[in-house]
């Protein structure tokens, strides 16, 4: 390999696409070359920006979409066919061209997983704040559960369990549900403070299992009503309550 041919390394040794003697040589050159180490140096620090997104795994279907394509979608012909038909030169000239092109689908690809690694990283971001809501809303049901007030009131809707807990000294209530039915994702769940006989919005239940500490406080409600609404909820109930306990 003539020192034309490893001056045009940099960026294959950056991304550790050499072989082993290769590298070897490269890594010689290197040592008495202060321009390739500048150059690698560049290269080096280019590949470590597009990286520094926090690395996720890829999601599990896009394998599955890759390997349904393969027998499908027809691999592009070689655009350098020609010139590695060529004489002997040509050869020579192509294997200058192969580590600068190494390079470019090394740096497309990484791009293409940094833009993966910052869409799902805010995806984890949205992930990591549901799941802090949703713990501060638990430790908030459970320091409701041991005030020295605290009742409880059950009642039923088909399989499903709803029971309320509240206390009037605190004046707040939560309500926690067990097997309620599972809803198409357009509607859900709204809870309702019953100002005897009028319903103000009290929050939207989460899940068809699982707790949640009322939105406002009780402020003489009689009680608690559960009816299904359109998703995001709704202002006044569409429909007559499901369930209604009562605040004894």
């Amino acid at each position: 390999m003539t020192v034309a041919d490893l001056h045009t390394l940099t960026g294959a040794y950056a991304t550790h696409s050499l072989s082993e003697q290769e590298r070897q040589d490269f890594e010689r050159h290197l040592a008495a070359c202060p321009a390739c180490t500048l150059e690698v140096q560049e290269f080096s620090a280019a590949l470590a920006r597009l990286g520094s997104a926090e690395a996720l795994v890829v999601p599990a279907e896009l394998k599955s979409r890759v390997m349904a394509g393969i027998s499908s979608v027809r691999q592009l012909a070689p655009g350098v066919a020609e010139e590695a038909t060529t004489t002997a030169p040509g050869r020579g000239r192509l294997r200058r061209y192969l580590p600068r092109l190494a390079l470019a689908a090394s740096v497309a690809v990484a791009a293409l997983l940094g833009g993966v690694a910052v869409q799902q990283h805010g995806q984890a971001d949205r992930a990591r704040a549901t799941a802090s809501r949703l713990a501060s809303q638990q430790a908030a049901f459970s320091s409701l559960l041991t005030a020295p007030d605290a009742r409880t009131t059950t009642g039923s809707a088909g399989s499903g369990v709803g029971t309320v807990v509240y206390s009037q000294s605190r004046g707040e209530a939560g309500f926690l549900a067990s097997n309620l039915p599972t809803l198409p994702s357009d509607r859900t769940y709204q809870l309702w403070y019953n100002d005897h006989g009028t319903m103000r919005p009290a929050g939207l239940l989460p899940a068809s299992n699982g707790s949640l500490l009322l939105t406002g406080r009780i402020d003489g409600a009689a009680g608690i009503g559960v009816t299904v609404e359109p998703a995001g909820g709704s202002r006044t109930p569409s429909a007559a309550p499901m369930m209604l306990l009562s605040f004894a």
